[in-house]
């Protein structure tokens, strides 16, 4: 099917569910980027530099105050975040009609967000582990389908598709390793290493479908006819390709000219390495220029959407704010919250498109079509 047309238009903005809605979601992607900042970050570089804090005294009181803050924000993020599960869960059900998907897609988050409640007074142990992710398992798997069947866009598609697959990695991962730990079998789980490396290079080529599905514009077309912006596009594209090449070969290129600074440069990227793998999960086992390269995507992407309040960018950010290894509960819940609103972001068919195929009058498109629901 074609992509939307002029006559089409966007109905999925964060301004549409009222005031306590918008301003609910734009707290919770500005508290969890700064949690992702101040305490997974930057609380991971401090004991990273913990052998410097012998020579620079500010270092421990500094980092220390910082972590402070992060675990202050850490528990505003939970609480915002039950808060716009809720609202986007009472958005959902609105309107004259609702799949039967949406429905179960619903009771799985409303039942997600009640177990972890559940877990904050009872420990939930192994087997509890294996079911609060077996249940977000299905909740994406439900929001992923529905995405698919809702969003008309072949890379919108190939973008849920790939990021489901990424994060179903992980789940599976935790899956069959607690299960595996509970039966207290010495045998090594199935697949379990290889779907951890493989839902991570997922999770990295998502972030380039991100801009390829939302974050691509005329004015970066090599297609257009406009001198002006074909120029421009041409200098965008060169200059990015030029880049991330160099990028690729840098560690090439400094040991052959200096073996010493390229051995420097080599720890300076394990060092950056291991706070990002304590703090989103990635082990930086690829090229560190294709992280880089889905990081600028991801950022241009989602600043681009939140400068117009469409909802997938804070569906977007969240999504991969949450990171790859989702070891707590808020993080599980900050993904489940972001797919949500990026499936409440759609587009809102033609009046020609919602008539049925027969011939018949010509009638206004009711309350249901008007919002894109399936």
């Amino acid at each position: 099917m074609k992509a939307a047309t002029l006559s089409e238009r966007v109905t999925g903005r964060v301004s549409d569910f009222g005031p306590l809605f918008e301003y609910t979601v734009k707290l919770v992607l500005l508290t969890s980027f700064l949690e992702l900042v101040l305490y997974r970050l930057v609380s991971r570089l401090g004991m990273h530099l913990s052998k410097l804090a012998a020579d620079h005294p500010w270092i421990t009181p500094t980092f220390t105050a910082l972590t402070e803050v992060g675990t202050w924000l850490l528990n505003i993020v939970a609480v915002l975040l039950f808060l716009a599960l809720t609202l986007a869960l009472l958005n959902r059900w609105r309107g004259p009609e609702i799949s039967r998907l949406s429905k179960l897609g619903s009771v799985g988050a409303a039942l997600l967000v009640l177990l972890t409640v559940a877990f904050l007074v009872v420990q939930p142990g192994m087997l509890g582990a294996v079911v609060y992710n077996g249940l977000t398992l299905l909740v994406l798997t439900v929001f992923a389908s529905e995405y698919v069947m809702t969003h008309r866009e072949p890379a919108q598609r190939v973008l849920a598709v790939t990021y489901y697959l990424g994060v179903s990695g992980w789940l599976y991962y935790q899956i069959v390793s607690t299960i595996y730990s509970l039966a207290g079998t010495i045998a090594a789980p199935p697949l379990v290493y290889e779907s951890h490396r493989v839902g991570e290079a997922l999770m990295i080529l998502a972030s380039f479908f991100v801009f390829v599905a939302y974050g691509k514009s005329k004015s970066l077309s090599l297609r257009t006819r406009n001198r002006r912006q074909r120029n421009r596009a041409m200098w965008f594209w060169s200059t990015t390709g030029v880049v991330f090449a160099a990028l690729i070969v840098a560690d090439y290129l400094l040991e052959f000219f200096s073996p010493a600074f390229a051995s420097a440069f080599r720890q300076a990227s394990q060092g950056i390495g291991w706070i990002f793998q304590f703090g989103m999960g990635y082990t930086f086992y690829l090229p560190f220029a294709l992280y880089v390269g889905g990081l600028l995507c991801w950022s241009y992407t989602v600043m681009k959407l939140l400068m117009i309040g469409r909802l997938a960018g804070y569906g977007i950010g969240l999504m991969f704010i949450a990171g790859y290894a989702l070891l707590f509960s808020n993080l599980t819940l900050m993904v489940v919250l972001g797919v949500m609103l990026l499936t409440l972001d759609r587009v809102k068919p033609t009046v020609a498109e919602s008539l049925p195929a027969a011939g018949g009058p010509v009638v206004p498109a009711t309350d249901g079509l008007a919002h894109g629901q399936a």
